[in-house]
């Protein structure tokens, strides 16, 4: 059986200020698809990424995330767009004042969770789930990159989502550390979570392998 698709975009145009990044752009993305973005610098793959969690409106064409249509998304409904796709940043944007359990718990009180215990519960799981459930006390500057990094993926999960987003998410860890990183992720797709991963790391690619789109001269392509 065919799996869902989750993104779907036809004849896309993306452009920043006046310029177009991104034409044509025909892509799917399917329930728990591992998909690399690769590219170089100032290629397109963090515009795509913001179009997908409509910090960027498409200038052309049709695009769908889960059962949202993007080009006549209201505003009002970004919110509940967003929460059902998780975030990976490179730079982590931990909240440096507070533990990690206490950065997990702000996310869960701020897209409307009340119940103390089930928030606990929650936030035990995730962190189960990325192997930091001994280290949720720990502050962001006591943990190391990965570490921070591993609490970055726990908080993405936080409310269930279809699709996570990772803009280069190994780009400040050691390759080692990074290699964990993307195992993390790819066993995340494997329980049915997508997982859109844009990195410059052609070492990972070939060591960890999924699906692969480039951006070049202005398209969106897949390499086969």
């Amino acid at each position: 059986m065919e799996k869902e698709a989750i993104v779907e975009y036809t004849g896309v145009e993306l452009n920043r200020d006046i310029n177009t990044i991104l034409s044509d752009v025909n892509i799917q993305i399917h329930s728990g698809d591992f998909v690399y973005l690769i590219g170089k610098v100032g290629s397109g793959k963090s515009t795509f990424l913001k179009s997908l969690y409509c910090e960027l409106p498409i200038a052309k064409g049709e695009g769908r995330i889960f059962d949202y249509e993007l080009q006549t998304l209201k505003r009002k409904a970004i919110p509940l767009l967003r929460r059902k796709i998780g975030i990976v940043f490179q730079d982590f944007q931990l909240l440096i004042d507070r533990s990690a359990v206490k950065n997990l718990e702000f996310v869960l009180r701020a897209t409307g969770w009340k119940n103390k215990d089930l928030i606990q519960q929650r936030i035990e799981e995730v962190l189960a789930h990325v192997g930091m459930q001994n280290k949720g006390y720990k502050m962001p500057h006591e943990l190391s990159g990965g570490e921070q990094q591993r609490i970055v993926i726990a908080r993405a999960l936080l409310n269930s989502p279809e699709i996570i987003l990772a803009d280069e998410p190994t780009g400040n860890l050691d390759p080692e550390t990074g290699g964990q990183i993307v195992q993390l992720l790819h066993d995340i797709s494997k329980d049915g979570t997508a997982v859109l991963m844009s990195t410059h790391n052609y070492s990972v690619v070939q060591k960890y392998p999924g699906r692969i789109i480039k951006c070049e001269d202005g398209c969106l392509k897949e390499v086969f």
